[in-house]
């Protein structure tokens, strides 16, 4: 499972997550917990119906998750600003 959609909630496996950007996976958890990790979810609509868009943040880092009605990845990338802080913009939808 790598990602689970469930009829309130979606679940990411850690070590995805992890793999995106670039921390270990037994770290996600507790970066989650303390909202060092945070996220937000669009559902697509019109011809998107659904499909989501998970995005999620860590210090000067955004990764991305594209998946299908069934969690499937279609689509992930990421983006590491090094030590540069991350662009406002890109902690908005649709962006």
């Amino acid at each position: 499972m790598q990602v689970e959609i469930g009829t309130d909630d979606i679940l990411v496996d850690a070590r995805l997550l992890a793999d995106l950007l670039r921390l270990e996976p037994t770290a996600v958890h507790s970066l989650l917990r303390t909202k060092q990790i945070t996220s937000f979810c669009e559902r697509g609509i019109g011809e998107h119906v659904g499909q989501y868009r998970l995005t999620f943040f860590y210090g000067n880092r955004r990764a991305r998750l594209n998946i299908d009605s069934a969690g499937r990845v279609t689509r992930r990338s990421s983006i590491d600003f090094g030590q540069a802080a991350l662009p406002r913009q890109l902690h908005r939808a649709g962006e």
